[in-house]
C-alpha cells in the first residue's frame, strides 16, 4: 500500500507531482559555504515546485583512506551552524549518523536522521533513529539487493515508526564502479514507502582514485533523466559552488549554478510520464 510522508507541510510520497529535494554541500566546509548553497537553493525549489531538505554531512566517517578530510569542524559547532541555519532560513534539515551515541543529540536538531549505505544493515543505528520517531532516510548499501530493502524497513517498522524514505544510490560488485538497476527501483517502490534517487553517488567511482573516491559527474543528468520517467518521490543531489575545489566528493558533485536546468529537466520528464 502506497504511503505518504509528512515532514512540516510538506507530503513526501511517490507518484507525484511535487518532487522533494535533498540536498547540500557533501561536508560542512565553512558556515558561509552552507548558507550560500541553502540560499540557492531555496529559490531554486520554490521556482521548480520542489519540497527542500537541506543537507549536510558534519563528518565523513566512511574514508578511502585516514589520510583525506574526515571533517573541518567539530560535532558541536557543526551543529550549531546547522540549527543557526534551520532557524534563520526555515528549513528542514537532513544530516548522516554513524554511531548510536549521537543519535539523540541530532534528533533535537535534524528533521529527517540519514542512515549511510555502508551503515543500513547496523540495527542498532537503525533502531536508535527510529526510536526518535523522526523521519529516517535509510541509503539503501551499495552490497544490497532491492529485495533485501524490506529487512531494513520491518526493523523500523517495528520501533513504531513509520515515517521512512528509501534511497538508491548503485550498486557496487568492485572494480571502482557502481551501476543503476533501474528495475529495482521500480521493485522497491512496492514496499510502498517514498524512493528518493541519489543522482550524485550513484556516479561516485568508490576509492577510484586510490586514497579517495572518484566520480563522473557527466552521467549524473542521464541517470537523473532516467529515475526522473519512474515517477518516484524525490532527488538527492549534491552540490557546490566549485566543485573542484570542495574537500569531500567534487567529482560527483554538482555545480550549484547548473541545478536550476537539471531540477526543470527533472520535472518535465517526472510529469510528462504521468
Amino acid at each position: 500500500m502506497p504511503r505518504s510522508v509528512f515532514l512540516s507541510k510538506q507530503l513526501i510520497k511517490n507518484d507525484t507531482d511535487r518532487l522533494t529535494l535533498i540536498s547540500g554541500p557533501c561536508l560542512l566546509e565553512n558556515e558561509k559555504l552552507v548558507r550560500q548553497v541553502a540560499k540557492s537553493l531555496i529559490k531554486y525549489a520554490k521556482k521548480e515546485k520542489f519540497n527542500l531538505i537541506f543537507k549536510c554531512s558534519f563528518d565523513k566517517a566512511n574514508r578511502s583512506s585516514d589520510q583525506t578530510i574526515r571533517n573541518k569542524i567539530s560535532f558541536d559547532k557543526s551543529l550549531d551552524i546547522l540549527k543557526n541555519l534551520k532557524n534563520d532560513l526555515k528549513i528542514s534539515i537532513t544530516s548522516d549518523v554513524h554511531e548510536t551515541s549521537q543519535v539523540d543529540k541530532l534528533a533535537e536538531l535534524l528533521d529527517v536522521i540519514q542512515i549511510p549505505a555502508f551503515l543500513c544493515r547496523q540495527t542498532d543505528l537503525i533502531k536508535s533513529a527510529a526510536q526518535t520517531k523522526k523521519v529516517v532516510n535509510v541509503k539503501k548499501g551499495q552490497f544490497l539487493s532491492h529485495k533485501e530493502v524490506s529487512n531494513i524497513i520491518k526493523k523500523i517498522e517495528n520501533e513504531n515508526n513509520k515515517k521512512i524514505l528509501i534511497t538508491e544510490r548503485g550498486n557496487s560488485f568492485g572494480y571502482n564502479y557502481l551501476i543503476n538497476d533501474f528495475k529495482g527501483i521500480h521493485f522497491m517502490k512496492e514496499f510502498g514507502y517514498p524512493i528518493i534517487f541519489d543522482s550524485t553517488h550513484s556516479v561516485q567511482l568508490p576509492g577510484g582514485l586510490g586514497k579517495k573516491s572518484g566520480g563522473a559527474r557527466e552521467f549524473v543528468v542521464p541517470l537523473s533523466k532516467a529515475a526522473s520517467s519512474l515517477r518516484i518521490a524525490g532527488f538527492f543531489i549534491e552540490t557546490h559552488p566549485n566543485p573542484e575545489k570542495a574537500l569531500s566528493d567534487g567529482p560527483n558533485m554538482i555545480y550549484l549554478h547548473k541545478m536550476p536546468k537539471l531540477l526543470n529537466t527533472i520535472n518535465k520528464i517526472n510529469k510528462a510520464a504521468k
